[in-house]
């Protein structure tokens, strides 16, 4: 992969780490290093959870998700939540994707194109 692509490929992540974050801890709560090695895997991207902490910082800040500190032994962990106001913000984001822009990304991954395919073998 060349720089370029290489950097397009970071900024293209980096515009959808707020999302992404907020859908993970929908899913159900998450320390920070929950929310870092999840980003991972569902990336393939490495996250260093200086990057990843502020945007929780800010999330929480904005109401969107909320924290809540548990003693674990002598450790003390943050499990972040989705709030009603991360809720819908998510409910709004998921009726954009609905939208056209859903079918450009479809075509982007190529989910058009393996589903023409598969009707044209039926028939």
């Amino acid at each position: 992969m060349t720089e370029i692509e290489r950097s397009l490929v970071k900024a293209t992540l980096r515009g959808f780490n707020r999302v992404t974050i907020l859908w993970l801890v929908s899913q159900k709560r998450r320390s920070g290093y929950e929310v870092v090695k999840e980003m991972k895997r569902l990336t393939g991207q490495s996250f260093h959870s200086g990057v990843v902490y502020p945007l929780l910082y800010e999330l929480e800040q904005k109401k969107l998700i909320t924290g809540k500190w548990v003693t674990k032994g002598r450790r003390r962990i943050n499990y972040y939540s989705i709030t009603n106001r991360g809720n819908a913000l998510l409910k709004r984001l998921h009726e954009l994707f609905e939208m056209p822009v859903r079918e450009v990304l479809k075509d982007l991954l190529g989910e058009k194109h393996a589903t023409s395919k598969r009707s044209t073998k039926r028939a």
